[in-house]
């Protein structure tokens, strides 16, 4: 029997920061049982142009959605200053390369580049940035630098992208339990722990029974 979480996400979506408590939770909830999470960077906006003002404040309103939902911070004041292009693969791909490089790490280095953008106002965009951010996550800097610009890092983060859309995932955060190749929707979308604690519980039951 194999089984396993699936968190497919993105670092740079606002609900998912939002989420970042409770998968926390779920996922500690999981490792405890025996049970190991895969995460599935899901590239919510890829390449593009810079934000327009109408942009830029319609984004803003679903931070502020976000933080009114769930409590968490968001440092609003100069975010996403002009010139911003909201791209997402960067941060995605410093996440597979971390994946790659050293799993445990890479849960760290989510954590930084989330609280980075949401709450520091950080340009997560960039390069230099992340592999600085990595390096604070524990990572060799010569290492992580030259994995996220390979080009196998660089396909394995497309692949990624493919599988979710491949699978009909249109939004996130999506939590998904796999078991023996099985797929079950735990959420699609952000719920309070409370919600899904009990679900993935019967799940783990379910897991441990088979």
């Amino acid at each position: 029997m194999s089984a396993r979480l699936l968190y497919v996400m993105d670092p740079m979506c606002s609900w998912c920061w939002g989420f970042a408590p409770v998968a926390e939770a779920l996922i500690a909830q999981a490792r405890e049982a025996g049970i190991a999470t895969h995460l599935v960077p899901g590239g919510l906006r890829s390449g593009g142009s810079a934000l327009d003002a109408s942009t830029r404040k319609y984004i803003l309103e679903h931070w502020q959605a976000v933080h009114d939902a769930t409590g968490q911070p968001f440092a609003f004041d100069g975010a996403m200053p002009d010139g911003f292009v909201y791209d997402t693969e960067p941060a995605c791909r410093a996440l597979v390369a971390a994946r790659e490089l050293d799993g445990q790490r890479m849960w760290g280095l989510l954590k930084l580049i989330q609280a980075s953008f949401y709450e520091h106002g950080v340009d997560v965009t960039r390069a230099p940035q992340l592999v600085e951010l990595a390096v604070q996550a524990g990572f060799d800097r010569d290492g992580f630098a030259q994995r996220f610009a390979s080009h196998d890092t660089r396909v394995a983060t497309t692949a990624d992208f493919a599988w979710v859309q491949d699978l009909g995932i249109a939004g996130f955060p999506t939590l998904l339990a796999e078991r023996n190749g099985q797929l079950a929707l735990l959420t699609n979308g952000y719920q309070p722990l409370g919600n899904l604690q009990p679900l993935l519980g019967r799940w783990l039951q379910q897991a441990a029974c088979a």
